[in-house]
């Protein structure tokens, strides 16, 4: 069992940053890979980033690519997610995820959940 918990969301103007993080419980926290999903109102769960288990391989959604950075520090069991040059489109609640298979860019494949944390990008 894997318990999320995010912080780090608010209302942030465009072009501005901020920076999440997840910590998560247990001690088995390096055996998953770690993602961040998003959901606006109205619209399916998106895959924004995910990195691998000893953190040497990030994935981006293409509309993330170059403003986003996700890492993660196994040692403080925290995967954390740099957002730069936000965008009023990046508003949306964003989850951490934790997943043991390889499928990094389905929601459906992920394991544990966050309860998420509100970001909010004002043009």
């Amino acid at each position: 069992q894997v318990q999320l918990v995010e912080s780090g969301g608010g209302l942030v103007q465009a072009g501005g940053s901020l920076r999440l993080s997840c910590a998560a419980s247990g001690r088995t926290f390096s055996r998953y890979v770690m993602g961040w999903f998003r959901q606006a109102p109205g619209k399916e769960r998106e895959f924004v980033a995910a990195i691998s288990r000893f953190g040497g391989s990030p994935y981006y959604a293409d509309s993330v690519k170059g403003r986003f950075t996700i890492s993660r520090d196994n040692a403080k069991n925290t995967v954390s997610l740099q957002m730069n040059s936000l965008k009023p489109e990046d508003t949306a609640a964003y989850y951490c995820a934790a997943l043991q298979g390889s499928t990094y860019y389905e929601a459906s494949s992920y394991d544990y959940w966050g309860q998420g944390t509100q970001v909010t990008v004002s043009a």
